[in-house]
This record gives structure tokens, C-alpha cells and sequence, in this order.
């Protein structure tokens, strides 16, 4: 072999190894970039964690790949070490977990305003009862709890606890619409609209829990006693029984009303929940909705049984119902979230109007202006909402790991100018219209206040039809009842006279519950 050969092989021997080392480069820097391309970045000027230290990021962003968040850090970490497909952008954005309503009946939205100014009891045997034999189905229950989810998602609400009719309309609706709930299974000791009473109300619930139980990571069902005034002690028995045969929670009204407590003490010779107690019902995991009436002794029962209390300020201030002690529950560690109620009863599902309501509560109860701050509700309404139901590990905060149920606030109107305090503005500022994005399990479902999930103009459509209905309804049973004038001349409004006295009617009807 001649020297130039020799020269000549080792020079493309030399090329060779080197263009084999700089494909190895090339090839590693292109995997490297795979594994960091994630689903999302969410920016914020401010981000909110609400984890264990309530860290406050300025200039921050949240990575989240297949629902789950990556990191949280600032901004420029964040997109140092991540690409992503889409991008939701900061300027003038405040970033927190998504809301945890705790107690809902969402389908409620279409009886908003039928009768309003009432005592509970008045409120419920009298009208919301007759009216829901009369009117709700399961076509009911889809247009309601969608016009629910258009208006909870519009104000930043991403998880909501629900007991109502036709669970499975309700789950299906959850399912399109992208949200997170625990839907109940309705229970009740009397003829409803999906049931014939308590016995039939539990079959159809386990038949439910069965079709709905982990077949979709955002859905839990359980169930839902309606009350210890509507089920007796044999029937709670039979569902908290049913519930721990299928490893579910229950949510139920408890010590809501002076009402309930004098019927507990007359029928059982004790308080609600020293009869639920006695009779083991707590013996698994409970959503306690209202509790505005516990005594001190009971406070401890609460705390011992991990009960979750959900606290619905606008609802039992509305109704009368009394000012729950709040501040007694948390300073005694019982769990407290918040919720709205039904929109029959509130009337809207604005979880920024609880958050200030129930601080503004206690101040004046107590007459402490130092009561419940703002930081602390802002923990009812996240992390201690969802440690209250029992989904603390995987919602409530904006920590590694969790589920990546976030919303971001538009901070740019003029009842945010200027900003000293971020907490504070979140409590004591904020409403629903600040919401500009919102995302469940990584999902992008309200973009900049854009609904990309729930056709609002179907919606509004199918509600309003759906509302003339019954407006057409209550006219006919008018004329028919007492000689009242034409739909035309009595429309039936929030309040109306018309209105209540024709739900009134309803009491002498087929399965109209009486007092």
C-alpha cells in the first residue's frame, strides 16, 4: 500500500468517527427535546400554589404533561427546561388551583328565582319539592347541570360535589363538559323524580355507582342521603350500608336549620348529629353540607370523625337559616370547604361571593375584624375544600404530582388597580368575570373566556325553551286553579305571587310531599 492510500484511508477513517460522534450528538439532543416537549405551560405574573408553605411565585408558570403538573417554578425555569404544544400567556394573570365547590345541586340553575324569600322548610315541602315531581327529568337534569357547569366554569370552579336527580345525566354532562365532580346518588324517603323512595332511591344509586365507578379518573359517584327530616334512622342505616359495601363516600344536609334540630329531638331525643353518630352512620368517609347548628360537644365528633364540613354562607343567609360557627370548626381542626348550594337557593354558584361572604360572617358574628382572614378562606374554597371531600392528594394546590386543575385570573381591570396584596384581592376583589382561562386534569377548557367544551348558545337556547315550559306550566295551573288571568298577564318571575301559589297547588297532586 502506497503512503497517499495510507494518508487517504485514514483521513476517511478520521471523517467516519467523527461524523458517527456528531450523529450520536445530534441524535441525543433530539431525544433530549422529545422527553421535555410536554402538553403545557401555564404563565402567570403571579402564581398562587396553596401547597404546604403557600408559596407565592412571581413571575412564575406551571408545567403539565398528560393532567398532571411537572413543576412549578418561575417562568424562566419553566421554559428553559420545557417545550410545549400550547401555551396559555401571563401579562396581567394571576395562577391558582381551580375552586372546589363542595356542595351543589347544579341542575337547580332552571328553578333560579321560582320562589324566593322563604324559611328552608317552607321553601322546600311548599315549592322546590312539588315543583321537582312536576317537572324534573332527565332531560331536566342534562340542561340544568350544563347551564351549571357553564356558569361554575366561568367563575374559575373546577371541582363541584353534587347531589340531584338522575345522577347519570349528571355524570354524562360532567364527562362532555371536561369538569371534576362527586356526583350523589340521590336518596330521599319519599317519591322523587327518579325513584319511588328510599329503597328504590339506594338500588338505583348502587346501579349508578356501579356504571360510573373508575370509569372516568374526574368522576367519583357516592351517595346522597338527602337528610335525617327526610330518610329515618333504618334508611340512613341502609345507605351508609350500600356506601361502604361500594367503598364511596356519602354527602348529606346536616345541622343545617332550627327546624331539623327540634324534629331530630322530637322523633329521636337527640341533635342530628348525636343521632347519626349513635347509629354509626360516620362511620365512613362524610360530606357534611351547612352544619350551622353543632353544639360544643359536637364540634369534637366532627373532628374526631373527619367529617368534612362545607360551609354555603349565601344560602343559609338567604334562607335564614343561622351563621355557622365557622371559626370554632376550624380552630377545633374540623375540615371546611365551601360551596354554593343549589341556584334555587343562593341564586348564583360564585364561589368569590362565598369566600367573602363567609369572612365577612364571622367578623361581624364574632365582632373580630381579625376573624377568618383572607388567606384562610381562600384555603376553604382549595386545598382545605378538597382536603374536606376527600381529594386533598390529588387537587387543591399547584404542587408536583397533583392533577393540574388551574385557572387563571385576568388582573387587569380597574377594581384590581393597584394590586398590594394578592391574597387579599383574590378574597376580597376578585369575582367571576375575572376568570380568563381554566384548565381540569391538563386540559384547556375556558381559553382567554372562550368556552371550548360546553356550546353556550345551545345551552342558552335548550334552557330558555325548557324555562317557558314550566313558566307556560305554572300559568295553566293558575287559570285552572283559582281562576288567576292569562300566562300573558301574570309572567311567572323571581318571587311571583303567581308563581308560589301555583307550587303551593301542587302539595294536593300526585307525590307532592306535605308537611
Amino acid at each position: 500500500m502506497t503512503k497517499t492510500s495510507t494518508c487517504f484511508q485514514t483521513i476517511i477513517l478520521a471523517l467516519l468517527l467523527f461524523g458517527c460522534d456528531g450523529a450520536q450528538d445530534a441524535t441525543t439532543t433530539a431525544a433530549d427535546t422529545v422527553d421535555n416537549a410536554i402538553d403545557l405551560i401555564v404563565l402567570g405574573d403571579t402564581i398562587v400554589t396553596m401547597d404546604q408553605d403557600r408559596r407565592v411565585i412571581e413571575h412564575g408558570a406551571v408545567a403539565v404533561d398528560k393532567g398532571v403538573i411537572l413543576a412549578v417554578a418561575s417562568a424562566e425555569e419553566i421554559q428553559a427546561q420545557y417545550t410545549a404544544n400550547e401555551t396559555l400567556d401571563g401579562k396581567d394573570r394571576v395562577v391558582m388551583p381551580g375552586l372546589v365547590n363542595g356542595h351543589s345541586h347544579a341542575a337547580m340553575t332552571l328553578l333560579r328565582g321560582v320562589a324566593d324569600d322563604l324559611a328552608l322548610m317552607d321553601w322546600l315541602q311548599n315549592y322546590i319539592f312539588p315543583a321537582e315531581v312536576e317537572f324534573v327529568d332527565s332531560e331536566f337534569v342534562r340542561i340544568g347541570t350544563e347551564l351549571a357547569c357553564w356558569e361554575m366554569l366561568r367563575g374559575g370552579t373546577t371541582t363541584f360535589v353534587d347531589m340531584y336527580y338522575f345522577p347519570d345525566s349528571i355524570a354524562e354532562v360532567v364527562d362532555q363538559c371536561g369538569m371534576r365532580a362527586m356526583i350523589s346518588a340521590t336518596v330521599i324517603g319519599q317519591r322523587s323524580p327518579d325513584a319511588e323512595g328510599a329503597a328504590d332511591s339506594i338500588a338505583r344509586g348502587i346501579g349508578f355507582i356501579d356504571r360510573w365507578q373508575g370509569r372516568n379518573p374526574r368522576i367519583t359517584p357516592i351517595f346522597g342521603p338527602h337528610s335525617d327530616y327526610t330518610l329515618d334512622a333504618e334508611q340512613l342505616i341502609a345507605t351508609r350500608k350500600a356506601a361502604m359495601e361500594h367503598d364511596v363516600p356519602v354527602s348529606i344536609h346536616l345541622s343545617e336549620s332550627p327546624y331539623e334540630l327540634q324534629y331530630s329531638k322530637d322523633t329521636y331525643g337527640m341533635t342530628s348529629i348525636e343521632m347519626l353518630e349513635s347509629i354509626g352512620f360516620f362511620d365512613g368517609p362524610t360530606i357534611a353540607a351547612h352544619v350551622v347548628w353543632p353544639t360544643e360537644d359536637e364540634i369534637p365528633t366532627l373532628v374526631r370523625r373527619k367529617i368534612g364540613v362545607i360551609h354555603n354562607p349565601t344560602s343559609n343567609m338567604k334562607i335564614a337559616s343561622g351563621i355557622a360557627p365557622v371559626a370554632e370548626m376550624l380552630d377545633a381542626g374540623v375540615r371546611v370547604g365551601l360551596g354554593t348550594d343549589g341556584a334555587a337557593s343562593n341564586n348564583d354558584l360564585d364561589m368569590w361571593e362565598e369566600m367573602r361572604l363567609a369572612s365577612f360572617l364571622q367578623k361581624v358574628d364574632r365582632m373580630d375584624p381579625e376573624v377568618l382572614p383572607a388567606m384562610t378562606v381562600l384555603e376553604m374554597a382549595t386545598i382545605g375544600g378538597a382536603e374536606a371531600i376527600g381529594l386533598d392528594h390529588r387537587i387543591g394546590s399547584l404542587e408536583v404530582g397533583k392533577q393540574a386543575d388551574i385557572i387563571q385570573l385576568a388582573f387587569d381591570d380597574v377594581h384590581h388597580v393597584p394590586t398590594y396584596d394578592v391574597i387579599s384581592h383574590l378574597v376580597y376583589v376578585t369575582d367571576e368575570q375575572d376568570v380568563a382561562s381554566v384548565v381540569v386534569a391538563g386540559k384547556v377548557l375556558v381559553r382567554d373566556g372562550q368556552f371550548l367544551t360546553i356550546d353556550t348558545t345551545r345551552v342558552r337556547r335548550e334552557a330558555n325553551a325548557l324555562a317557558a315550559k314550566i313558566r307556560s306550566a305554572l300559568a295553566e295551573r293558575n287559570r285552572a286553579g283559582d281562576g288567576a288571568p292569562t300566562a300573558s298577564a301574570i309572567p311567572c318571575v323571581a318571587g311571583a305571587a303567581s308563581c308560589r301559589d301555583t307550587l303551593l297547588s301542587y302539595r294536593a297532586g300526585d307525590g307532592a310531599p306535605t308537611e
